[in-house]
């Protein structure tokens, strides 16, 4: 077994890191997915303590700005969750609550997309990727609205919305990256029976498979916020920045003929 293990941290040391952490995002949300699917509310806690140790060792290489956009994410998405499953029942987890592992793990998933959207893999076949998406997405959406025993109707529209955002967006390889890591983990979540999706939407009354089919549009909205955020916060921390240089700037250049008148008259 511990040969096993330094041979896979060998290969994984080989592949280029936007690759790794992809991987490394994939193969742990399946893990926990799994543990959870059994286990007990003390063991859920203990898959949030790792899902949280797991994204700090993921950062410690990123830029701030990403790091930024991570936070952001996690705010947004967590401030959703705690609104939507309990009160809507658009989902509903095992507990009927809502797991400690969800907030870091929606960061795990936005840096899982930036890192594959900036990777020379996404980069060098962009349109090939894209295209892939689309189709996809295109052929599970129409399956699910028109021929699927259970209907999905709602993920029929929000693919709608996702397919706005993929062609039309200012990250649109950030959002394909989303499609394929959100569609993944959903398909395991769902499998696994850690969460489940209602039939229906609240409100709107729309069909909805488990999982929806562009269930990744909401991880799109919650990107463009990251990505909006972040540049806010970093744009208010520079602007914050610049002005206490200039005061010191400026203080110690009053601050010079002061001392000097001081000493002149001394």
């Amino acid at each position: 077994m511990p040969s096993l293990f330094f041979t896979a941290y060998a290969a994984m040391r080989r592949i280029p890191r936007d690759l790794a952490i992809a991987l490394i995002v994939c193969a742990a949300g399946a893990i926990g997915l799994f543990l959870d699917s059994d286990a007990s509310l003390l063991l859920q806690n203990a898959l949030g303590v790792a899902a949280w140790c797991i994204l700090l060792a993921l950062l410690k290489g990123e830029a701030s700005h990403v790091r930024i956009q991570v936070v952001v994410v996690m705010i947004v998405a967590t401030a959703c969750e705690y609104y939507f499953a309990p009160n809507w029942h658009i989902y509903i987890y095992r507990f009927d609550n809502v797991p400690a592992y969800v907030s870091p793990a929606h960061g795990m998933i936005y840096l899982a997309a930036a890192a594959l959207s900036r990777s020379e893999l996404f980069l060098r076949h962009h349109r090939s990727m894209t295209g892939l998406a689309l189709l996809s997405g295109t052929a599970w959406a129409a399956w699910g609205a028109f021929w699927a025993e259970r209907g999905d109707v709602g993920g029929a529209a929000l693919f709608a919305v996702l397919f706005v955002f993929i062609l039309f967006g200012r990250s649109s390889l950030l959002y394909v990256a989303a499609f394929f890591i959100t569609t993944y983990l959903e398909l395991v979540g769902t499998h696994y029976g850690t969460w489940a999706w209602a039939s229906h939407m609240p409100v709107f009354g729309l069909s909805q498979a488990n999982p929806p089919s562009g269930i990744a549009a909401g991880y799109c909205v919650f990107d463009a916020a990251a990505v909006a955020g972040a540049a806010m916060i970093e744009k208010a921390r520079d602007s914050v920045f610049i002005r206490r240089r200039f005061d010191i700037l400026t203080a110690s250049l009053f601050a010079k003929p002061c001392e000097q008148n001081e000493s002149a008259n001394d």
